[in-house]
């Protein structure tokens, strides 16, 4: 069995409206809570970084098994959405929204496109972060195959 590990440091000087900072190796930013969520809005924050996290691991999961199968790729792009439910004050991530965006090349088949569609879904199912949050955060696709 082969294990990866990742770190990250975190400062934070205490306070909900602070700012902090972490570093995660390439990822060095400021943090604090969204503007959105009445904080200071100042870097990145855990709802931002959960979306980027679920995106980015969907969008390089889609491209690996596109790669994989040999499909005439000639462009890809995601654009997702994070949703978080407030009631009675309690946050909760609900629900993230991928838009992946996937045009093949003119030589492609109609069976290259049945199979596109299926790696669409396949790699959310795949991606180990959607795995991570499966049962806590809903995972809707929405795609425009072209």
């Amino acid at each position: 069995m082969a294990e990866h590990k990742f770190y990250l440091k975190a400062d934070w000087p205490g306070g909900r409206n602070n700012e902090g900072f972490i570093d995660a190796g390439n990822l060095k930013t400021k943090i604090s809570i969204p503007e959105e969520m009445d904080g200071p809005g100042i870097g990145t924050n855990p709802d931002e970084m959960l979306l980027g996290a679920a995106a980015t691991c969907y969008v390089i999961t889609l491209g690996a098994m596109i790669e994989r199968a040999n499909l005439p790729l000639d462009q890809m792009a995601l654009e997702s959405e994070g949703i978080v439910d407030v009631t009675n004050g309690v946050f909760t991530y609900k629900k993230i929204i991928h838009r992946p965006s996937v045009t093949l090349k003119e030589e492609a088949t109609e069976k290259d496109y049945r199979k596109l569609k299926i790696l669409v879904e396949k790699a959310e199912k795949g991606c180990m972060i959607s795995r991570a949050i499966q049962g806590n955060v809903e995972i809707e696709l929405e795609p425009s195959l072209s």
